[in-house]
């Protein structure tokens, strides 16, 4: 039998690693939405002396600084650390964070909190995704996904309410315990990882192979064990992609130039964009700053601009989670589509936000405005929701511009509907090592004509280079099982499960590791 994790394998352990991949999602969209209802507090602004607009967007905004550094930072970690642990240090770090803004008492000391929380969220969003889909199969990885970003918007949403309750209680209250509420993730964190397994993928680029084996089973589930044939499978599929990127090494000035293998920059580029995609659309104008902006652009009261901006991302996750019955169940053609007019819907949401303030600037009815505009912000999040620099610039923007303001993150959203049918290929029904394989071939810049690219059901190529990886397995077990028998080596081949009639073999020999190279290079 496989090791079990927290009393589970297969399903179970899946739903482990996922709900820790969820509390790391639904912290990071807690401390997305907290600050924004913390900085209209009387009590905050009085304690910080009333700061300026540029101030209070350099408060929030810096985050997002620590936020890169942080990401940044686990190119170098990630590896070295292993993802369950470099999650408990990015925790320990935001708690570190969060004890400094709960404790500030300057404008100096709330930044220096606002940054360090930063350096933990940005390692732990950076490796959270990344260790949910390597443990993951290929037939709920997309659906996982759908889960982690419906996490982060359930920790905005906690993040409203939460601020709305505690904006009646007395004094620094009302803003202090929020912020110090983040600690309470923190502990679920802790309470989880440290019994949570790391991915195989990482384990067998490190050399670690028997652990990687006992994971693998662990994941498989239904009584498998490390030298079960689908786990052994499962293992040099991933081994042969890792041999191949090793036999094809790059500086990085082969990366960023783009003559790295397997379309390194590309997929680099694309992953990014995604994220630049999500960020620039305006979510985060909402997302930090909704109460600020139904009170200060939109004139509503603060209680009313509290009750609004909470009830608004309900709106959001409603429809964030009817994304999940979308994914992996249509192909990419309907999807992208959704994606498409997901974009259309919010720039157009951006239009009528600009036009009401706008009719409002010029002497119109401010309550009728105000109700159209507040309709719009309550559309954009549903349409967000089910489709997929801008944080520091909001308050001065909402000040300086006015209307005209909303007219930006239009047209950067109607931006994004060629950049999605164009360029990006289906990753349904698709092994992550499948999605090597595909930029193995260097497929042109436009990918919408590209049948292995847009269609939903696994490509038949894929599917072969796996059964001839299996063939191989296969036929290696057979010659390695005769070689046994005629070393008299005394086994017991008589029982019907094959892996048992290679005990004693050892993990590092031709069967395993088909380039001892790699294992030598990482093992530790």
């Amino acid at each position: 039998m496989a090791r079990k994790y927290l009393g589970g394998s297969g399903e179970q352990l899946t739903v482990w690693i996922s709900i820790a991949a969820s509390t790391v999602l639904i912290f990071y969209g807690y401390d997305q939405g907290v600050f924004g209802n913390v900085i209209i507090n009387e009590n905050f602004l009085h304690t910080f002396g009333y700061p300026s607009a540029n101030m209070q967007g350099v408060m929030t905004s810096i985050y997002n600084i620590g936020c890169f550094i942080g990401a940044m930072s686990t190119v170098w970690t990630g590896d070295m650390l292993g993802r369950p642990r470099q999650i408990l240090l990015g925790s320990t770090i935001i708690a570190i964070g969060a004890i400094i803004q709960t404790c500030s008492w300057t404008v100096a000391s709330m930044m220096v909190g606002r940054i360090v929380a930063g350096l933990g969220t940005g390692m732990n969003t950076s490796t959270a995704g990344v260790w949910q889909a390597e443990t993951s199969k290929m037939s709920s990885r997309g659906k996982l996904v759908i889960i982690q970003m419906a996490n982060c918007i359930t920790g905005f949403s906690i993040s409203n309410w939460l601020t709305l309750g505690f904006s009646f209680a007395p004094r620094d209250v009302a803003w202090r315990f929020p912020l110090a509420f983040q600690l309470f993730f923190t502990f679920c964190i802790y309470a989880m990882c440290p019994f949570l397994p790391d991915s195989p993928r990482l384990l067998i680029r490190k050399g670690k192979h028997e652990e990687a084996l006992e994971v693998l089973a662990a994941l498989e589930g239904h009584g498998a064990t490390p030298e079960s044939p689908t786990v052994v499978t499962q293992y040099n599929i991933i081994k042969d992609i890792l041999d191949r990127e090793h036999l094809n090494t790059y500086t990085w000035w082969q990366l960023v130039s783009g003559k790295g293998p397997s379309g390194v920059l590309r997929r680099m580029i694309l992953g990014a964009w995604m994220q630049v995609m999500n960020q620039i659309s305006g979510i985060n104008v909402t997302s930090y700053y909704m109460s600020y902006i139904f009170i200060n652009a939109l004139g509503i009261s603060e209680l009313l601009s509290r009750i609004l901006a909470a009830a608004g991302s309900v709106d959001y996750l409603i429809f964030a989670c009817l994304a999940y019955f979308v994914i992996e169940r249509y192909g990419r053609p309907d999807i992208s589509k959704v994606m498409m007019v997901s974009a259309a819907a919010c720039a157009l949401c951006w239009i009528m936000i600009a036009i009401s303030q706008g009719r409002t600037e010029a002497g119109g009815d401010k309550y009728k405005l105000g109700i159209v505009a507040v309709s719009f912000f309550f559309v954009f999040f549903a349409s967000f929701g089910m489709g997929v620099l801008v944080v520091q610039a909001t308050l001065p923007g909402i000040e300086s511009l006015g209307y005209k303001f909303w007219v930006i993150w239009a047209v950067i959203c109607f931006s994004f509907i060629p950049i999605t049918y164009f360029i990006y290929p289906e990753t349904a029904n698709r092994t992550l090592e499948d999605i090597d394989r595909f930029f193995e071939g260097e497929p042109g810049l436009l990918i919408h004509r590209n049948k292995l690219a847009v269609q939903l059901h696994r490509p038949a190529a894929f599917i072969e280079a796996d059964e001839k990886i299996a063939a191989g397995d296969q036929a290696m077990r057979k010659g390695k099982a005769e070689s046994v028998t005629s070393a008299h080596v005394e086994t017991k081949e008589t029982q019907d499960d094959w892996g048992k009639a290679i005990q004693g073999v050892d993990f590092n020999n031709e069967l395993y590791s088909r380039d001892s190279t790699l294992s030598d290079m990482y093992r530790d």
